[in-house]
């Protein structure tokens, strides 16, 4: 048996004349044929999408990334090894690492296929394709290099990160690369694949913006603060994009990716790729209709940040499950708050098209940047506009003299990323690549002794296991401290 990086065949997709990440993917074609035409490559390319569309890949890196934080709380033990992310006790044969693992890895070889097969300046359509490959090549990777590597602020040139996966053959023997040369790897794709992409495309799939996007995330990670401004601001200044109006803010996560103004890039899913009870949004929610396992609630500290004032409209992403004379209806003692911004696309209450860069994250990159560089009132001004989105104005914003008991304009900056990107999957690692704990103090099963857990940012359990059967194929590939 191979390990992940097997040669994997393309996917073309159902109606190739009329190519869509829509469409089901099958291998209805020789590879051969699909490479050798603008329109095979462009179908191969929309088969990429569909790859990371699937559940073992997107559920779980929502799931992943996410549950390892102070935002929400579990409400009782589960054999889903999404546990075993959320209390940090990490193992090597966690079934949601391998399944996003080798999925992941599929993608990134078909990826490959394409942008070996592209010659650039063939065309405008073909270096488009070439560049959405190399930046969902880039974006796989920096996944997987968080989940899997230290953060970048901790001896990047020493940490081992992930293999950087860049050919077709099946080399069972290659060797992890450090973080620092996984990050290198990832700013060098996207500075390749942003000036490919000429062709302007709605949100469900890569763009120019949406490269300069995630390179300013990448810049903030690696502490590049003016290369984060910089990239920010391209896309800022770029007028494709414009931040939701108060009134808008409650049905952000329900309207279609494409009709949303400040997306920048989506997993695009439809109808017919609602997971039903395996959906993101089943644990987050239970639909009227009694459909969805509700066991993830919102946090009592979140609750507590978001309810501080009265006006902000992000508070209409918690619902409170009453019981039928109106009190608050609990499970083993823990509130049931329902987390919505995964459920309700189209009506559908399990049914979402997981947001991966927007707008509004721009801002608040920008304003986390400017802090650290002691430009205190250009990244409050951010701050500001951020909060004026989610319906708030007056003494709710912030000014120089005013910081609301916080100690410095970074903390302002952080805790807006709290509040804004709640459930999106930033926090943990928002405060990991800042050096600063993960507290969690309130009820929940992450500790079921007194609910109170703290893991420190250099906690050899910030990091997942690489999947021991991976390892187990391939001598080279080292774990990480157990």
């Amino acid at each position: 048996m191979k390990p992940f990086h097997k040669y994997l065949p393309l996917v073309l997709l159902l109606g190739a004349a009329s190519c869509s990440i829509e469409k089901t993917p099958y291998d209805g074609l020789p590879e051969s044929e699909i490479l050798k035409t603008e329109l095979g490559l462009r179908a191969a390319t929309d088969g990429n999408y569909t790859i990371i569309k699937e559940s073992d890949y997107t559920r779980n890196l929502y799931i992943m990334n996410e549950y390892q934080g102070d935002n929400i709380t579990l409400s009782g033990t589960t054999t889903d090894p999404l546990f075993l992310t959320y209390t940090y006790r990490h193992t090597a044969d966690q079934g949601n690492t391998l399944q996003i693992y080798k999925k992941a890895y599929a993608a990134v070889i078909g990826c490959n296929k394409v942008i070996n097969a592209i010659k650039p300046g063939t065309s405008a359509a073909l270096d488009q394709a070439l560049g959405e490959n190399l930046f969902l090549r880039a974006m796989i990777h920096f996944d997987l290099v968080r989940l899997f590597g230290r953060p970048y602020t901790q001896s990047p040139e020493a940490n081992a990160g992930i293999i950087i996966k860049t050919d077709l053959t099946a080399d069972d023997n290659a060797k992890r690369a450090t973080v620092k040369e996984v990050y290198d790897f990832i700013v060098a794709e996207l500075k390749k694949a942003a000036p490919l992409m000429t062709v302007q495309k709605n949100s469900s799939y890569a763009g120019a913006e949406g490269a300069a996007a995630l390179l300013a995330r990448v810049y903030l990670y690696m502490g590049q603060n003016d290369l984060a401004i910089e990239q920010a601001n391209k896309v800022i200044n770029s007028g494709r994009y414009t931040l939701a109006t108060p009134a808008q803010v409650p049905d952000f996560f329900a309207v279609n990716n494409e009709d949303n103004k400040e997306i920048i890039f989506a997993i695009k899913h439809t109808l017919k790729d609602d997971r039903g009870w395996s959906a993101i949004g089943s644990m987050y929610y239970t639909s009227p209709g009694g459909v969805g396992w509700g066991e993830v609630y919102a946090s009592q500290a979140y609750q507590d940040l978001v309810n501080k004032f009265d006006n902000d409209k992000r508070r209409s992403f918690l619902v409170k499950k009453l019981t039928s004379t109106g009190e608050q209806e609990k499970r083993n003692g823990i509130n049931k708050v329902y987390i919505t911004k995964f459920s309700n696309q189209g009506g559908i209450a399990t049914l979402s098209s997981p947001v991966v860069l927007r707008l509004s994250e721009m801002y608040l990159t920008r304003a986390e940047a400017l802090a650290k560089k002691g430009q205190n009132e250009d990244a409050l001004a951010d701050v500001n506009l951020i909060r004026k989105r989610a319906g708030l104005s007056g003494a709710d914003l912030y000014s120089a003299t005013d910081l609301k008991g916080l100690a410095s304009v970074l903390e302002v900056v952080l805790q807006e990323r709290r509040l804004e990107l709640a459930f999106e999957g930033h926090r943990a690692f928002d405060l990991f690549r800042n050096n600063l704990p993960l507290v969690r103090n309130y009820p929940g099963y992450h500790n079921t002794q007194n609910g109170q857990q703290t893991v420190p940012a250099n906690d050899k359990q910030v990091v997942h296991l690489i999947p021991e059967s991976e390892i187990v194929l391939n001598p080279n590939l080292k774990q990480n401290p157990l």
